[in-house]
């Protein structure tokens, strides 16, 4: 009995033991702030690091605010400096760098954007292609969201101009499924979870799918790096041991997202994020696992590959003279416990 006892013990405590940091060092901030705009599969790795304490286990409390909307919202906060950190899409770097503001992505969370462009059941025989989608009513997250931006993107490779799609902003995965449903927008270009619980009530069809990498490279022609966690330049060089406490945690939820199956993922993360209830929510995550990076390491190339993107309909972007290595850094991922091999990954 007693050698049953002390292994479950150890079973409980070497983990969290291997995960401890290095007491020399000097954590700068245990008390940090998190914000995302609204929460979609990308956005997985934080409630699985939540459920599983890995923040504590660095030695961090987080503090999340969560704005319910685009992760403009979320960027806003970061430059007003009422949060520290945010969970969102790699180009808010790139557009910030335009303007003049040292934004850094230090940990690479998903290497896919898992969004579809997806049509009404009842308008899908009218509305075949996205050249069909002129004078159509079209929903996205928000504003200069990403999903903003690739909506733009399919929009020009299929010959329309801009105007020709009535953008709508329907925020969250709740009110995209609920603007689907009273037929306040004919399409929308969503995330995950929205997108596979539209499918599974047969309330639209795909027209469009990054979720699959035949639809990623279709689309963007390779990887297409979408969330990270970024925050200042000033933040990092102020907080170097609490940056890299969360990279840590982080790189441990992506470790822990890809040696699980989707029903373990779905078990352990908070009710909160499930839309549709666990069944719908294991799916979602049966048909996303892919989209998480091992490492989390960043690509230059595929970065590059972005940056090109969002200059075609970012004036200011196409003109900005943004060094790209300036965007992003592989530091903290190279020193963290789960780092993998960086393969063609430059090391910064």
């Amino acid at each position: 009995m007693v050698r049953r006892l002390m292994t479950i013990l150890l079973s409980v405590v070497l983990p969290v033991l291997s995960l401890r940091p290095a007491t020399a060092e000097i954590l700068e901030k245990p008390q940090f702030s998190l914000a995302f705009g609204t929460f979609v599969i990308g956005h997985l790795p934080l409630p699985v690091a939540q459920s599983l304490n890995l923040f504590r286990a660095e030695g961090l409390e987080v503090t999340v605010q969560n704005f319910g909307a685009g992760g403009a919202r979320a960027l806003e906060s970061l430059i007003g400096g009422s949060t520290d950190v945010v969970l969102g899409a790699y180009d808010h770097t790139l557009r910030m760098h335009a303007q003049g503001k040292d934004i850094r992505c230090v940990i690479l969370l998903n290497r896919s954007p898992g969004a579809a462009l997806a049509v009404r059941k009842d308008l899908a025989e009218r509305i075949r292609s996205v050249r069909d989608l002129k004078g159509a009513k079209v929903g996205t997250t928000g504003p200069g969201s990403s999903s903003d931006y690739m909506l733009r993107k399919l929009a020009a490779d299929a010959g329309l101009a801009p105007g020709d799609i009535d953008t709508v902003a329907v925020g969250p995965a709740q009110v995209a499924v609920a603007a689907i449903e009273n037929g306040s927008v004919d399409a929308v270009f969503h995330l995950d979870p929205a997108i596979t619980t539209l499918e599974r009530r047969g309330l639209v069809r795909i027209l469009v799918d990054t979720r699959k990498p035949e639809g990623i490279k279709e689309v963007f022609g390779g990887d297409y790096p979408w969330v990270c966690i970024y925050t200042t330049k000033e933040f990092i060089d102020r907080n170097p041991v609490t940056t890299q406490r969360i990279v840590n945690a982080f790189g441990h939820a992506l470790d822990w997202i890809n040696s699980h199956s989707a029903a373990e993922i779905a078990d352990t993360v908070p009710a909160e994020y499930a839309l549709g209830g666990r069944e719908e929510f294991r799916a979602v995550v049966e048909g996303s696992k892919g989209m998480f990076p091992p490492s989390g390491h960043f690509n230059p190339a595929d970065l590059e590959r972005e940056r090109e993107l969002i200059a075609r309909f970012d004036e200011k972007l196409r003109g900005a003279p943004i060094r790209l290595e300036d965007t992003y850094t592989n530091r903290f991922v190279d020193a963290a416990p789960t780092a993998g091999p960086a393969t063609t990954t430059e090391k910064r």
